[in-house]
């Protein structure tokens, strides 16, 4: 009676926006780009197949402004289309609730494996001064405590809700200005609040099941960093002149009457000598201090390819016996750039590393249209090849981030950050989002880098903002969480704009599809059976006959076997 009851009310709806569409003076191939499928759905739509999608039903009637009379026609109790519910404003592609399902193969040791990071820049997000010298350049308030916001103004909630399962902190303790020129490892900077502050936010994302990740500035510091101070009082004579590498018989263009190495040629970022075993001790008591104080769960490393290999691997010691006392992973996560990531990640240094070379093809393959470009980078690193770089580590992926345009603005075709995203939260690596890029903020790269970090009073919720949940909601708790977390890659086709492949691990089988066109395609491949289902939105699938992909869409398919 049940599936009786469904019937009539798919025949009933198909007929009335018929109906409509011919009102609007609207062709069916339209209504198919509209919404984003081919001109068969859209008849099979207004016939009242009951094969089609819920989702897809519901997208034609958003379409007219008819959810709401769908609402009061339907009758929750009785049919699949009121189960649904409506009342809760359906958005695009609308997802079946289910509960989020257990992950056996997840443990204290592999945490990371199945991360979802969500980046914040805390001197920016909360409007501090750009310098910390007292002026209040760059400041949109005078609040003594700024890193509260992050407890007090929803962040915490928001990124619970977005999926995020760890926090990444940018600098936090006190600089001369923009967090990586360091003044006080031991002090929270002045712009932001106090250590008790730290605490409080750290403790607030721990409550919400969220663990937080902190930057840790190690190749160098700022002038005003207190044993470099010293050193210029003291000169040769200071304990901690072997800290740095220094030149006393040349000058720099402060007119210190010596000269020091620096990062990158930057004559304000004093580049540490982690030649000297004090000053490797001194930091190492830095990170013991933060994991008690602060209770961290692991470091960022600030440009990870400039620091000392056998530094490296000191931290790394000190990392393992962080994680011996926590009883859970302590992880240290390397910035690196280019080159063979293996010679940063590996049991003797990180855990993971960024993916610039990913990053670089995500974005690109979008604007080219040319899918082929990013399909090798994730053959190369992670495919199911003997020859592969990296299969089996977790790099840390990511679209944009605080160093790099916002991808919004990097996109030519904003349309595409649906599958983008897509693309992200379903390749190997771990996913990384950058705090408002989840609702599409803009950002062009400027000296000073203030445009990617800026204030933001709250966090905000759209359509983007519930896709890229609905895709945490697949990769992180569903039936195929571990295929997606831990399985390899396999290229199951590539065309200039939709991309396939499959992820495969503990018996479970998700192929991810892609299409950055803003047309539907229908893709024929081998997928190995015959039906799945949609992690993303629950819709059930054939592979018969080709898999159809909506327009700026993806899809995660579970397979049957």
């Amino acid at each position: 009676m049940a599936k009786e009851n469904t019937i009539g009310s798919m025949q009933r709806i198909g007929g009335s926006l018929k109906a409509w569409r011919a009102i609007s003076g609207m062709t069916a191939d339209e209504l198919a780009g509209d919404v984003g499928v081919s001109r068969d759905t859209i008849s099979r739509v207004e016939r009242g197949d009951a094969s089609v999608s819920v989702g897809t039903v519901l997208d034609v009637c958003d379409e007219f402004g008819l959810l709401h009379r769908l609402e009061e026609a339907v009758d929750p109790s009785r049919s699949e289309v009121g189960k649904i519910g409506l009342s809760r404003g359906v958005p695009k592609r609308v997802r079946k609730p289910r509960a989020p399902q257990e992950q056996p193969w997840l443990t204290a040791d592999n945490w990371y494996d199945g991360c979802f990071m969500y980046q914040i820049y805390p001197l920016g997000l909360t409007g501090a001064p750009w310098r910390n010298d007292g002026s209040d350049e760059g400041a949109t308030n005078h609040d003594e405590h700024r890193l509260l916001k992050l407890a007090d103004d929803g962040w915490v909630e928001h990124v619970r809700r977005l999926g995020a399962n760890c926090v990444m902190l940018n600098p936090v303790f006190e600089s001369d200005a923009h967090g990586y020129d360091t003044r006080d490892y031991t002090k929270v900077d002045a712009r932001l609040g106090t250590n008790e502050d730290l605490r409080a936010v750290v403790g607030a994302f721990h409550e919400a099941g969220v663990r937080v990740i902190l930057d840790a500035v190690f190749n160098h510091v700022g002038r005003g960093f207190w044993a470099f101070q010293d050193v210029l009082e003291k000169r040769q004579q200071s304990r901690y002149a072997g800290w740095f590498n220094i030149d006393w018989g040349a000058d720099d263009e402060y007119g210190d009457g010596f000269g020091y190495e620096t990062w990158a040629g930057v004559p304000y970022l004093v580049k540490l000598n982690h030649q000297n075993l004090e000053l490797n001790a001194y930091l190492a008591d830095v990170v013991r201090g933060w994991e008690a104080d602060f209770d961290v769960d692991g470091l960022r490393l600030d440009v990870a390819y400039c620091l000392d290999l056998g530094f490296l691997g000191y931290l790394r010691s000190v990392a393992n016996e962080l994680t011996d006392k926590r009883k859970e992973k302590f992880v240290l996560v390397g910035e690196t750039m280019f080159g063979d990531y293996n010679r940063w990640m590996n049991d003797n240094a990180c855990d993971s590393v960024y993916n610039y070379e990913a990053y670089k093809g995500l974005w690109s393959s979008m604007n080219s249209a040319n899918m082929h470009e990013i399909a090798y980078a994730l053959e190369r690193q992670s495919g199911d090849k003997p020859w592969d770089l990296y299969t089996g580590r977790h790099l840390l992926d990511f679209v944009d981030n605080h160093d790099v345009p916002r991808i919004a603005t990097q996109l030519s075709d904003k349309r595409q950050l649906r599958p983008l995203y897509g693309l992200l939260f379903g390749m190997c690596g771990v996913p990384c989002v950058y705090y408002g890029s989840e609702w599409g903020i803009e950002g062009e790269q400027r000296f000073g880098d203030h445009e990617l970090r800026p204030a933001l009073d709250a966090p905000e919720w759209n359509d983007l903002t519930e896709w890229i949940s609905a895709l945490a909601d697949a990769r992180l708790a569903s039936e195929g969480a571990e295929a997606l977390c831990e399985g390899d890659y396999h290229e199951l086709l590539c065309q200039p704009q939709q991309l396939v492949f499959q992820r495969a691990a503990g018996g479970r089988r998700v192929i991810v599809a892609v299409n950055a066109a803003p047309e539907p395609v229908i893709l024929h491949f081998d997928a190995g059976c015959g039906r799945a289902v949609d992690l993303i939105d629950g819709s059930d699938h054939d592979f018969g006959a080709g898999s159809e992909l909506g327009a700026f869409s993806c899809a995660y398919w579970l397979c049957e076997r």
